[in-house]
């Protein structure tokens, strides 16, 4: 079945797409960035990256840092990381929709 990928470019620097959203989401699942990380099956060293240069990219953190304890820290997907999350999956899903007929059209002429 034919599907659309999304990328967000808002600015030359700033870029968000399908695998840094799964990243948030399975933060906030998580309450982890290691957690988060290996579940798609990368290092925490990338994903830690990733959620760096998101912090840098807008003017509200999307994800905040826990301070270690007994359990050890974590992290928390903050409520602008939240809208974010929602306002790229609602274009994602708005995208989806208005190109439904033409990914259908275009399936059904592959090879496959």
């Amino acid at each position: 079945m034919a599907s659309l990928s999304i990328r967000l470019d808002l600015d030359p620097a700033v870029r968000v797409g399908p695998g840094k959203v799964r990243l948030l989401e399975l933060i906030a699942e998580h309450g982890s960035i290691s957690a988060a990380g290996r579940a798609l099956g990368m290092s925490y060293r990338r994903a830690w990256m990733l959620v760096d240069e998101l912090n840098r990219s807008f003017a509200q953190p999307v994800v905040e840092g826990q301070i270690g304890g007994r359990h050890g820290g974590g992290a928390t997907v903050t409520p602008f990381g939240k809208r974010l999350i929602s306002c790229y999956r609602a274009i994602e899903r708005e995208a989806a929709k208005a190109a439904e007929e033409h990914l259908s059209e275009l399936q059904s002429s592959t090879a496959g």
